[in-house]
């Protein structure tokens, strides 16, 4: 019996070695029997798991690891702030910010956007959890600042009408992406999401296309906390895919605040900003929502 399961514990490494070989088998399948065309640059979509994007669309969402403002995290490439004391971009010099602290993934731009954009106006509810899970990246560099029992994670809410419409919460899914990822890590584990923690208690208009005040008014008051009971003297992190000014989460963060919470963080997908601008071609699309309200 003990030479029986030592043949069989050597034989172990053996079926792990021959993953990578049933995985590419496996994908050569797929190419054949459901031969697809990535949406973005419609080469050859050769894996299953690339959720009609091919691995080189995939590889070419890139993180912003240069130089930011270090309480939004909005990316900055002036020289000057780069030598400064303490980086910050000038709407956290005005103290004009409801959240503690903010980082985000990349910048929205190049093929980052344009999956953020099939994800929403193209119904493309699978790839929340893929781009979720790039959120990994900005949380290791957020959870330093976060002192004593895990946060809650938050996703910014939709209108009920809207989220019917859309038939999912693009940041619900990003949540579920990041807290999937981070569990796949050593040691760790599910971060504890909360979607229901936060609402929006009335329609708001979209806030692509509007300016900064406009951004600002139009969102605030926009959001409550039905459970405050749930609430009182928590962490929160609040999940978004796109902040451009950081009105929304800033919005969020006070209700979440004058509901309770001690200290609210924001993580963002994507950081949309003038200093970076993208005139790449739209994808054609149908839907509730319109690529006319895209940031630009």
């Amino acid at each position: 019996m003990q030479k029986a399961r030592l043949a069989f514990n050597s034989s172990l490494p053996l079926i792990a070695d021959c993953r990578p070989l049933l995985r590419e088998l496996t994908d050569s399948l797929f190419s054949v029997v459901f031969p697809t065309s990535c949406s973005i640059c419609s080469g050859e979509v050769a894996s299953a798991s690339g959720l009609g994007v091919c691995r080189d669309c995939w590889s070419k969402v890139e993180s912003w690891e240069g130089t930011c403002c270090e309480r939004c995290g909005l990316p900055i490439i002036s020289e000057r702030a780069a030598d400064s004391a303490q980086v910050l971009c000038g709407a956290c010099h005005a103290g004009d910010r409801s959240f503690d602290l903010a980082r985000v993934f990349g910048i929205y731009r190049g093929n980052l956007r344009l999956l953020i954009l099939q994800l929403k106006f193209r119904r493309r509810e699978r790839l929340g959890k893929r781009l979720g899970a790039f959120l990994e990246r900005p949380w290791e560099k957020l959870k330093s600042f976060v002192e004593g029992e895990s946060p809650l994670i938050v996703p910014v809410p939709l209108f009920q009408s809207r989220e019917r419409e859309r038939g999912f919460n693009q940041a619900r899914r990003l949540t579920e992406g990041l807290s999937h990822q981070v569990a796949k890590l050593p040691g760790g584990r599910r971060l504890r999401v909360e979607a229901g923690l936060l609402i929006r208690t009335r329609p708001t208009l979209p806030q692509a296309g509007l300016r900064y005040k406009a951004r600002k008014g139009n969102v605030q008051g926009a959001f409550g906390v039905p459970r405050p009971e749930s609430l009182r003297g928590r962490q929160v992190v609040l999940v978004d895919d796109v902040m451009t000014t950081g009105a929304t989460l800033s919005a969020c963060a006070k209700a979440l605040k004058k509901g309770g919470a001690s200290k609210v963080f924001a993580l963002a997908l994507a950081r949309a900003t003038p200093q970076f601008p993208d005139f790449g071609e739209l994808p054609e699309v149908t839907g509730v929502d319109e690529f006319a309200h895209d940031w630009r």
